[in-house]
């Protein structure tokens, strides 16, 4: 049975979504949602965020878009319970309506302290809580960084403390110490100190405070911040948290080397009292001198018991002193006896060389002299004869006929060169004129003779030197002008003549360039 014709109007599926968005999006423009977040696995690769807000009876899907996330002072974390502000719109394609988050705050302090809870145990596993990260502060800092308001009487009160305990170099960081950049501002602040360098024109600190004062949870939710935690763990200088009041804790105060209850507190903590220590120092300059002079006092009571133990020192040397005159009474008579014995060695020794002893060694000497004389002269002749006999044996080839055939063979080669060196020296001269010509006509194609034979004219001064430039002469100057066929002396009358420059060509579009 076929169905009655109808007049409704008939809409497509895109048309119905498009009527449902704007409906939803024109009624709940604004909302704020309070539920609990389920299904968070962080950002999606394109920045955006995904998940969904639930309570006991119902959920909703969320999305935050990239532009956005990076805005939110806090991040949204799996099963945190939140109160997100934004706007329900549609998601065509799957029917489903979906709430599109612009902000995203803890819903209570509960969830507050939940959360901060959480961040501490994750950033404790991490260990940069643990002790032994904790570094001793300098006794006595040169220079003092403070990360605060510039504006706040945080930064009046440490400065005024410190100038009654020990006044010090103090270098001031102007941050944010609430709303949504504060965290961000901390933690470029204790990173700048720290890229400071040891030499560079501006000092770096050997000690960081960072203050501010009491406040709401909410106010000190920026040191509780990672970014700020993570900088001040990362700090190679020493870093004083004074964050609150002495009940508000913060997590910077577990990370911080030391933590003071109060700002002031930690400009107590950072230099001491400058009148204890002068006194302090002067104590110990007393105790210094005292100690001396007591040490002094007892090194000479023990010299003066010593020396009364010991023997004078005339007694030392009596018995050195009488063993030294008793040998320089007998060193006259020792003297005198040995240069007696002396003499009587030399008395027997002398006898032994008279002139029949130098006669013989003579003697001796002229006779090894003549053997050897007569030696050579055996060697001599011995040698001769060898000699003359091999020139004996070589008398019969040495005959005149051979000579005169040697003289002619070699009479016959010279001729014979001769014959061959005449022709080869004229190949050699004609070879060297052709040469020679060529290079002379090289040398008149660049020769100035050329260039004066084309009507250009060579100018010499009376030296003899070459002028190049008009005003290298003047009027009565002498000069020589050399031609192509002759010379022509000449003076110089008037002022010399102003070079003329080459006009430039002209460039424009509808202009056209000389062609000379």
């Amino acid at each position: 049975m076929e169905s009655a014709p109808s007049n409704a109007h008939e809409f497509t599926v895109s048309e119905v979504s498009q009527a449902v968005k704007r409906t939803v999006e024109d009624t709940f423009g604004h909302v704020r949602v309070r539920g609990e977040i389920s299904g968070y696995r962080g950002r999606h690769s394109s920045g955006h965020a995904y998940f969904t807000l639930k309570d006991e009876g119902a959920s909703i899907d969320a999305v935050i878009w990239k532009g956005n996330f990076a805005r939110l002072t806090f991040k949204p974390e799996e099963g945190l319970e939140v109160i997100a502000t934004g706007r329900l719109t549609t998601y065509p394609r799957s029917s489903k309506y979906q709430i599109v988050i612009e902000q995203i705050e803890p819903a209570g302090a509960g969830a507050l302290m939940a959360l901060l809870e959480e961040r501490r145990k994750k950033l404790l596993a991490e260990g940069l809580f643990a002790p032994e990260r904790k570094r001793e502060l300098p006794y006595l800092p040169n220079v003092i960084g403070v990360v605060t308001s510039p504006t706040g009487s945080v930064i009046r009160d440490i400065l005024h403390r410190l100038d009654d305990r020990f006044p010090s170099h103090v270098l001031v960081w102007p941050v944010r110490v609430q709303g949504d950049t504060s965290a961000t501002e901390i933690a470029n602040a204790v990173r700048g100190f720290n890229a400071f360098a040891p030499d560079g024109p501006i000092p770096r600190p050997d000690l960081l405070i960072v203050a501010r004062g009491g406040g709401s949870i909410e106010d000190l939710w920026g040191f509780n911040e990672e970014i700020v935690v993570r900088a001040v763990a990362e700090s190679t200088i020493p870093v004083i948290s004074a964050v609150g009041h002495e009940t508000d804790i913060t997590l910077i105060d577990y990370a911080a080397d030391r933590r003071a209850p109060t700002p002031t507190g930690a400009a107590e903590m950072a230099v001491p009292v400058r009148s204890e220590l002068i006194a302090y120092v002067d104590d110990l300059g007393v105790r210094q001198r005292n100690a001396t002079r007591r040490i002094a006092v007892n090194l000479k009571d023990r010299l003066r018991a010593a020396s009364a133990g010991l023997p004078r020192g005339y007694d030392l040397t009596a018995t050195q002193r009488q063993r030294l005159d008793m040998a320089a009474t007998r060193l006259a008579s020792a003297l005198s006896g040995a240069r007696h014995a002396k003499a009587m060695d030399l008395g027997k020794t002398t006898g032994r060389f008279g002139p029949a002893l130098l006669e013989r060694r003579t003697e001796q000497a002229r006779a090894l002299l003549d053997r050897h004389a007569v030696r050579a002269r055996h060697l001599a002749e011995g040698r001769l004869s060898r000699t003359r006999m091999a020139f004996s044996r070589a008398e019969p080839s040495l005959r005149p006929q051979l000579l005169r055939g040697l003289i002619d063979t070699g009479q016959g080669r010279t001729e014979n060169a001769g014959s061959r060196l005449a022709p080869a020296a004229g190949r050699l001269i004609v070879e060297c004129r052709n040469r020679l010509d060529l290079q002379a006509k090289l040398l008149g194609s660049v020769s100035y003779q050329r260039v004066l034979a084309r009507g250009f004219a060579l100018v010499k001064d009376a030296d003899g030197n070459l002028v190049r430039q008009a005003d290298a002469v003047k009027p009565g100057d002498a000069l020589l002008i050399e031609l192509a066929d002759g010379q022509i002396d000449a003076n110089v009358s008037g002022a010399p003549a102003v070079p003329r420059r080459k006009p430039k060509p002209d460039n424009s579009p509808g202009g056209q360039e000389s062609l000379f």
